[in-house]
């Protein structure tokens, strides 16, 4: 376990202000990049390619006055930054073995602990690196003295920090070969790699840069830092534009502007999730055993500093941000769930469904996923029967909602009260009618299946289920209630998504429809099982006996797609919901998030049962609940040391 919080290391890249070919003026603006970074809490900090000369110096890097000033001002940063508890990774032209290498430097309080040359040398178009450098296959040597310091030098070195992550580095070209040494240096150990890069601008360039990091941090599974030259840069021919990004597994955690001659970016990278991800991905493992490359760990500590989570944490990480990503992943889900229906139904020769339509949100993005494969399939919208079961829960709203539903989109619609049917159960059952208990709650779920399910043998058809990932994860449903159906096609699919899904449907659709699907957004989360208010009003709210459905998919996505602890997830948890990202967001305090937090470990765990017998349905995202697929889990473990944990 790492003893920074939470397994968060802290990384800067930093674009100084260069002059080409100054190198004392180059040196004092990387310490005071460094002290920037400092006062950020940083614990490793990378500058651009040969930051100390300038990378455009071009045949200066012939002029042994130059080479030899860069020596001098490597010695100035080292002494200015000696107390600095933090890595600083600067580059520089060197000659080792009276050769020249293009040199990513690495310190830690006042000692050099490594020196990797760039492997992959451009020399095409505007690159000409081979004119002056040599790549680091051709040395000779694994250390140089440097500095008045014997120093490890390769390409092969990892840095082992504090004996608890590890980082690697390549310089610029060699992110763009076919194959980076970063892959090598990953599969070898490294957390995080840093890239020293000279990467100058052109049209488009960008975006094609920041898809090769995304990609690479992805294969890799790793954090990747890359860090551009500025526009201090010479632009005799070309322009450099001081981009810098910050990436984990395939996702950008920071990035600056388009064209900068001096700049700061910041982010945290959780070397737990990319672990975990390693771990549990087994062709990680194999590509370890298959590409065995030797290399050397250098051993160094720094101040894992203890501060505030800057980490980029999403309140709601299984909804996408709005604008076109939304729609297109809405659209995407959309397109998963209707697929899996649509395959279902040609397996089996049918072309009747059945769904119980309660006026709420599941139910409603059922039957419009069941539209819209009928749809697909050529099918006849009339051979969907939607089945609305008023009970004694049963509101004016929910029951207009349904009815006005199924006949705007143009389905079988049918009414069965199921009031005599419980009050006749309860009378076999001797149950006293007046007790609204479980007993009382769950004959009413029941009941209802009992007839979708009677009902699809009647007309030959299945039954669709309406149930979502978060009630599953939860065990909000009755056992062989709405638990049960013949294919369930919003078991992938979170609550907190699900508003998002009706919404998407409502923009395909006339106004009518759109008013109706508003309406359904709005109605607040019941099951409907307990007798309604005087004014007609719904008394029994779910987010009032199971809590927030934000916090619960909050926790669910941490613990099973990271497996993180609760006290971590209960930091994540307190900094995502400290503050608003839109208006109508609540904040919840320490001892709400915490308090849902442990019925959320105890109903998941004692809810396992439920899972373990789940119709089929679709996989949508990267948490799934299904026991033939993604959580293999026992129906009796004790959650207990979770627990205990928060009770510390």
């Amino acid at each position: 376990m790492l003893n920074t919080p939470y397994q968060l290391i802290r990384v800067c890249a930093a674009v100084p202000k260069t002059v080409v070919a100054d190198t004392i003026a180059n040196a004092d603006a990387i310490c005071e990049a460094v002290c920037k970074a400092d006062n950020e809490c940083s614990h490793i900090v990378v500058f651009p390619e040969l930051c100390v000369s300038g990378y455009t110096c071009a045949d200066l890097f012939f002029q042994n006055s130059l080479i030899e000033s860069c020596k001098d001002a490597i010695s100035h940063i080292i002494q200015a930054t000696a107390h600095k508890k933090m890595c600083i990774i600067i580059g520089s032209p060197l000659i080792i073995d009276n050769n020249l290498y293009n040199c990513a430097i690495v310190i830690n309080q006042g000692q050099i602990i490594g020196i990797v040359p760039k492997s992959l040398l451009p020399n095409y178009n505007e690159f000409y690196e081979k004119r002056w450098f040599c790549p680091a296959n051709m040395l000779s040597s694994d250390s140089v003295t440097l500095c008045g310091q014997n120093v490890p030098v390769g390409a092969d070195l990892i840095f082992n920090i504090n004996d608890n992550f590890k980082f690697g580095i390549e310089i610029c070209e060699d992110l763009w070969s076919p194959i980076p040494p970063s892959s090598f240096l990953c599969l070898a150990g490294a957390d995080i790699i840093f890239n020293l890069s000279a990467s100058n601008e052109l049209v488009s360039k960008r975006a094609y840069r920041q898809r090769l990091i995304r990609q690479q941090s992805a294969r890799s599974i790793c954090g990747y830092v890359y860090c551009n030259a500025g526009n201090g840069e010479s632009t005799s021919d070309i322009v450099f534009s001081g981009h810098c990004m910050i990436a984990e597994n395939g996702r950008i955690l920071s990035e600056n502007g388009f064209i900068c001659e001096q700049d700061l970016i910041c982010s945290d990278i959780d070397i737990e999730r990319l672990r975990y991800d390693r771990m549990k991905q087994s062709s990680y493992a194999d590509a370890k055993s298959s590409y065995n490359m030797p290399v050397r760990y250098i051993s160094s500590n720094i101040d894992l500093k203890p501060d505030q989570i800057i980490y980029p944490i999403e309140r709601r990480p299984f909804v996408p941000n709005n604008g076109p990503e939304k729609d297109e992943r809405c659209s995407e889900i959309m397109d998963i769930q209707v697929a899996g229906l649509k395959k279902r139904l040609e397996h089996i020769n049918c072309n009747n469904v059945i769904i119980g339509i309660s006026g709420g949100l599941d139910s409603t993005l059922a039957l419009l996923v069941a539209t819209k494969a009928f749809d697909e399939l050529g099918y006849d919208r009339k051979n969907i029967m939607g089945v609305t079961m008023p009970g004694f829960g049963t509101t004016s709203r929910t029951m207009g909602n349904a009815i006005k539903l199924m006949d705007s989109l143009n389905i079988t619609s049918t009414t069965i009260s199921i009031e005599d049917a419980c009050i006749q159960h309860f009378k076999d059952i001797n149950h006293d009618i007046s007790v609204h208990d479980i007993c009382y709650e769950n004959t009413q779920a029941r009941e209802r299946t009992q007839i979708l399910m009677d009902m699809a043998n009647k007309i030959n058809g299945i039954v669709i289920g309406t149930g979502d990932l978060s009630e599953l994860a939860l065990g909000w449903c009755t056992y062989n209630g709405d638990h049960i159906s013949h294919y369930g096609v919003n078991v992938g699919v979170p609550k907190t998504l699900v508003r998002s899904l009706v919404n998407a449907y409502a923009s395909l659709h006339d106004a009518k429809t759109k008013a109706i699907l508003a309406d359904v957004i709005d109605t607040p989360i019941s099951p409907e099982l307990l007798p309604k208010g005087d004014n007609d009003e719904i008394v029994q709210k779910t987010e009032d006996a199971v809590g927030p459905y934000e916090l619960h998919d909050f926790f669910i996505y941490y613990i099973l797609r990271f497996g993180f602890s609760p006290s971590k997830i209960m930091a994540l948890a307190e900094t995502a919901f400290s503050e608003k990202e839109v208006p109508d967001d609540v904040i919840y305090d320490k001892a709400t998030i915490l308090k849902w937090l442990k019925v959320c470990y105890k109903r998941f765990f004692s809810q396992q049962f439920k899972r373990n017998c789940l119709p089929d349905g679709p996989k949508i995202g990267s948490i799934a609940l299904s026991p033939r697929g993604d959580l293999r889990m026992p129906s009796d473990a004790s959650a207990n040391i979770w627990l205990k944990e928060l009770d510390v």
